[in-house]
């Protein structure tokens, strides 16, 4: 199990816990719903490579001992860093924001409405004024509640200056979600293909798996320009049809577009 970081100091990890439709034809019309990602906890699919953030996140005891009641979970795109900050605000019942619209104003308002013992922060490192996060974190602290941030860097490589607020990241415990290995890809695939209700079978699957990029962030692409397909095509999911999705994830990917 992956330690956590706290300036650049190893805590010893807490006991792991496991966390715990069809394709259109004959005619049908394929409605584009807007597609809504599951994010409940029995949603997210446990591996070796999220088990050290699962538990410094969803451990109820690991939580009390967050240095300064901080933690920032980090890790590429697709990981379900999203994800675990929903169960774990869920579980809290923490009011979940989001870095690129927080303000000041905001924070004020929140704080005012009261009402939570916790707080999330997703994309943390897409905040434009540091001093909306500084103020944040510090009305976080005075009140003795727990803050969740999540983004793509630990808080070492965030792009800011603020003398204040780079002290109180680097008090700040931090967390990877690890890369997918081929087991959570291959059920990443299957759930995010129920989740749109896709019929896929196992023939097409294991031809995907030996071809898809090694990458849940390309999964989770991948699916939906599958799920685009497939309601272009009134159809059902064929080797053709997956096979012209994936020449589409490869070429926006060739062309910078992941």
């Amino acid at each position: 199990m992956t330690p956590i970081d706290e300036t650049n100091r190893a805590l010893p990890a807490p006991n792991d816990a496991e966390l715990g439709a069809e394709s259109t034809s004959g005619g049908q019309f394929a409605l584009p719903f807007a597609h809504r990602p599951r994010f409940g906890r029995t949603d997210f699919v446990a591996a070796p490579s999220n088990a050290a953030a699962r538990a410094w996140v969803l451990d109820t005891e690991a939580v009390t001992r967050w240095p300064e009641g901080r933690m920032a979970l980090w890790g590429a795109g697709g990981t379900g860093k999203t994800h675990l900050l929903s169960v774990w605000a869920g579980r809290y019942g923490a009011p979940v924001m989001q870095g690129a619209r927080l303000n000041e104003a905001a924070v004020v308002d929140l704080f005012h409405d009261g009402g939570f013992r916790a707080v999330a922060l997703d994309n943390a490192d897409a905040i434009t004024r540091e001093q909306d996060l500084l103020h944040l974190v510090n009305l976080a602290r005075e009140r003795r509640m727990s803050l969740l941030m999540v983004a793509r860097q630990p808080p070492s490589r965030w792009p800011f200056l603020l003398p204040d607020l780079l002290s109180r990241l680097r008090a700040t415990a931090s967390v990877p979600m690890g890369e997918a290995e081929e087991d959570l890809l291959h059920r990443l695939l299957l759930r995010l293909v129920a989740e749109r209700q896709l019929v896929m079978g196992p023939q097409v699957t294991d031809w995907l798996l030996r071809r898809l990029p090694r990458r849940a962030s390309a999964v989770r692409d991948y699916v939906a320009l599958l799920d685009e397909a497939v309601m272009v095509s009134g159809g059902r999911i064929t080797r053709a049809l997956a096979a012209a999705a994936l020449e589409k994830l490869l070429h926006r990917e060739e062309e910078g577009g992941e």
